[in-house]
């Protein structure tokens, strides 16, 4: 498989700098802010719609799209995936479970386990927030499995390896060990003093949907991540 070739400055989506670009998938790096796909509030600021006009290179009768194989939360930033192909799109989220996904969070204090696995089922209310609940039925299975790699006066790095993908799953998990994530409003403590939230997608490895390598994506740590843990 041949590089994807450097995209000239000009030319990157707002929001998401592309980092790798093939026939069949584009991987880049999205800047906190920005939502994946749209939402009821905002359905054109969104990486989804500024990849489907870098597609269509300005054609605006082209049909050219890319395909949401899975998504990031607004505050969070890091590595994310299209497809450019339903074939791809398909491919990649049946082997999602093989897809090996690492975050770098930033939580508030020290865990008294330095490594651990937080399991729960989690199940959305209808002011769309994501609760721990004890119904296995209706609730969704998700595991986070973390690890401390440094410890600042006030502050915890972690490394995550995200064992399930459900919504906000980190940031419940963390809020649920009584270690929110730093800058988490909607979970964690209503302060608006941090610049955004310090969650990050640092890498992804995935089976490629053509040639069926395993590849693998990373991205630098934020530098506001250096701001609290400093390493």
């Amino acid at each position: 498989m041949l590089p994807s070739k450097k995209i000239p400055q000009k030319y990157q989506p707002k929001g998401y700098e592309i980092i790798y670009e093939d026939r069949d998938i584009i991987v880049g790096h999205k800047a906190p802010g920005f939502l994946t796909v749209s939402a009821l509030w905002n359905k054109e600021t969104t990486v989804l719609h500024a990849l489907n006009e870098y597609v269509r290179k300005g054609q605006a009768k082209s049909h050219k799209r890319v395909f949401v194989v899975h998504r990031l939360d607004q505050g969070t930033s890091g590595v994310l995936i299209f497809a450019k192909t339903p074939q791809a799109q398909i491919f990649l989220k049946d082997n999602w479970k093989e897809t090996k996904k690492i975050y770098y969070a930033i939580v508030h204090g020290k865990m008294l386990q330095k490594e651990g696995l937080i399991t729960s089922h989690l199940m959305e209310d209808e002011d769309y927030m994501m609760h721990s609940v004890d119904d296995s039925i209706h609730g969704k299975l998700a595991q986070t499995a973390y690890k401390v790699i440094k410890e600042s006066g006030r502050f915890t790095l972690l490394e995550i390896d995200l064992l399930s993908g459900r919504k906000n799953q980190i940031r419940v998990h963390m809020a649920d060990e009584g270690h929110p994530v730093v800058g988490d409003t909607k979970y964690g403590r209503n302060e608006k003093k941090y610049p955004r939230l310090a969650l990050h997608a640092q890498a992804i490895t995935l089976t490629h949907p053509f040639s069926k390598e395993r590849l693998t994506f990373t991205v630098p740590l934020p530098d506001f991540f250096r701001t609290l843990v400093p390493h």
